[in-house]
């Protein structure tokens, strides 16, 4: 393990152990500044606090983007990972996601240990209790020893720990997670500090005893073979996959639950703080949705060494009682025992349109936010925030210009453009549906589209990026390979299109032409160019989707250009958006409270009109900023 250094100075400071923080940390270190990273329990680092999976509908792109990036997530899990899917493979290329569940154990030990052994990187074992601030820039923290330690950069990934309180039934206590402290000093600094700050809540599942778990009946549930990693750098899964098993409420754990609202710290206004809207706990599920006379479980087992099930579908923060008899009401689980409770988690967030579009904070320089601070729900989403604040804290210091991924670059420019531009009201989480031009950023091309600007911030390996560039090369090469091979309208080619239930050829015709057909894939193209059979497949599936695709892509990326234009409309610093004449009242106080960088960004906050816009570009001209 690093040991602290002597002169306790460092170039960048990070806060926090788990997901973001690790990411943060990694990112500083390997681009050469002396990193410290505190925690409150050294042995707790990468610790999954929810379900041990990584990935998921959106969640997938955001972990593969990270590895693009040079980022660990992607690599930690195909290290660790029991079971990896491929989800939507039934529809388009745009919405698959990868998914994996992990060995929560391995997963821990794996992080801990890269975090350890990465040079420049340090680790001390304290609880932050101030924030130490130099007219508007920050200078240091302050720990529970009253050890004042100075940095040049300080990012927050404390996760939960803000103020956290924990809810099983009428009982709560603080805890940032179960058996884990709260950090309250750090979250009244922060207050002092004058941030605007709120009260998100989110939960997890019991923990479950897999020898008291009835199997026999239960519908298991089997990964791919081959599994498909996650990073762009792992060329197999060596580790001997494990199934899940499905199970389902029923309405007798229906009745159970709603006799136990009573006692909900949820129903009965204990808890203040607004949960997950896409991942509401069973009471929420059971309530909401009353007509359902079920919902599906998943037996996900937590590692390979252990008997230890989550089910994955319970969160709940009622009694244990109560608790137990819902979940002997259900199918397989008549004798199961608790291991753990599940519980409800209240804790505090900081507004994060206080965050400029690189995460440093608007009001104290030096100052960078990631992860559940900002508001967001998800070990994916924390961690894309805590390798980008990484990456910015040490440009900062390097005294150049922030990294910015825009909406049209990665999902990770997505998830950080909507929560400093729009703001979250409720724990967010990823999906799709949030990218408009998610065509373009799909899970397969991430590393087309980011790998070249990890590899520039010095966080892609050079081996890595050869085999990058090979891959781009080849891509290319095939393109030109099969737009240059031609095919012509004899009987015998027309008889092998018949034989594919294809229309025959009516003129000569390239393969990439003949790709496009719906009923044709790459693999199709043997029959003509056998020498197309020795590419790698994540080749082969990248040009059968570039040429499948071509025209929707095309207008997306035309759409892409369309936009820039605003994005590129940029705001001076000191722009005053107060003494503008013509905007209403409501407008005015969007745009001083948000500031935003470009008339792009300023496009995308709820309440701006086209005619604002308009008015926006006028005086930018006026001031000759245009």
């Amino acid at each position: 393990m690093n040991n602290m250094k002597a002169n306790k100075d460092y170039d960048v400071i990070v806060v926090g152990g788990g997901h973001a923080g690790i990411e943060a940390s990694l990112a500083c270190a390997r681009m050469g500044h002396p990193t410290l990273l505190i925690t409150q329990k050294i042995e707790q680092i990468g610790y999954m606090s929810c379900n041990p999976a990584i990935g998921g509908l959106a969640k997938g792109h955001l972990v593969k983007e990270i590895d693009a990036l040079g980022g660990e997530m992607a690599r930690a899990t195909d290290e660790t990972g029991i079971q990896f899917k491929q989800l939507n493979m039934t529809r388009g290329p745009a919405v698959r996601s990868s998914r994996a569940q992990v060995d929560r154990h391995a997963y821990r030990l794996r992080m801990k240990r890269i975090v350890e052994e990465q040079a420049n990187l340090f680790i001390k074992q304290a609880t932050v209790e101030e924030i130490i601030v130099e007219g508007n820039k920050v200078t240091g923290i302050r720990t529970d020893g009253n050890e004042t330690i100075l940095t040049k950069t300080l990012i927050l990934a404390p996760g939960t720990f803000l103020n956290g309180l924990v809810h099983v039934g009428l009982d709560h206590f603080p805890s940032g997670r179960m058996g884990d402290p709260p950090s309250i000093g750090l979250s009244e600094s922060l207050k002092k500090l004058g941030f605007r700050m709120g009260r998100l809540k989110t939960g997890t599942t019991p923990r479950l005893d897999g020898n008291t778990i009835d199997f026999s009946d239960l519908i298991p549930q089997y990964g791919d073979e081959p599994p498909i990693p996650f990073s762009f750098s792992t060329e197999r899964i060596e580790i001997e996959q494990v199934p899940c098993t499905i199970t389902y409420t029923n309405l007798d754990t229906h009745e159970i639950i709603k006799s136990g609202l009573d006692r909900s710290p949820l129903y009965c206004g204990i808890i203040k703080g607004i949960g997950p809207r896409y991942c509401p706990s069973i009471e929420d599920k059971v309530v909401r949705f009353a007509d359902k006379k079920r919902h599906q479980i998943f037996l996900e087992p937590d590692g390979k060494d252990t008997n230890e099930i989550y089910p994955n579908g319970v969160s709940t923060s009622l009694p244990l009682d109560i608790q137990m008899r819902m979940l002997r009401s259900i199918q397989g689980l008549e004798k199961v025992e608790i291991i753990r409770p599940g519980y409800a988690i209240e804790y505090d967030f900081v507004d994060p349109t206080e965050l400029k579009p690189s995460l440093e904070t608007k009001k104290i320089e030096g100052l960078f936010h990631a992860g559940q601070i900002n508001g967001t729900s998800g070990y994916e989403e924390a961690a894309a925030q805590g390798l980008i604040a990484g990456i910015n804290a040490s440009l900062y210091i390097r005294g150049k210009e922030p990294m910015v991924l825009k909406r049209s670059d990665a999902y990770i420019g997505v998830l950080i453009d909507d929560l400093v531009t729009k703001g979250t009201s409720e724990p967010y989480r990823m999906f799709t549906s949030r990218a408009e031009y998610r065509l373009h950023l799909r899970e397969d091309n991430a590393d087309l589209r980011l790998r070249e600007i990890g590899y520039q911030a010095g966080l892609v390996k050079k081996d890595d990026y050869r085999i990058f560039l090979e891959k781009r090369s080849a891509i290319e090469k095939t393109l030109l390979r099969i737009s240059e091979s031609k095919i012509t309208p004899t009987r015998k080619n027309n008889d092998i299109l018949h034989r594919w239930g294809c229309t025959p050829l009516k003129k000569e015709t390239s393969l990439l032409e003949l790709l496009k057909r719906p009923e044709i894939h790459f693999g199709h193209l043997f029959e003509f160019h056998p020498d197309l059979k020795t590419l790698k497949k994540e080749v082969s599936e990248q040009v059968e989707i570039q040429v499948k695709y071509d025209g929707y892509i095309k207008r997306q990326m035309e759409l892409i250009e369309r936009f820039k234009k605003l994005e590129e409309v940029n705001f001076p610093e000191d722009f005053d958006f107060h003494s503008i004449i013509g905007l209403t009242t409501e407008v005015s106080e969007k745009l001083i409270k948000i500031r935003p960088i470009s008339l792009g960004q300023a496009s995308r906050i709820s309440g701006i009109t086209p005619a604002a816009l308009s008015i926006l570009m006028i005086n930018l001209k006026k001031q000759k900023y245009l």
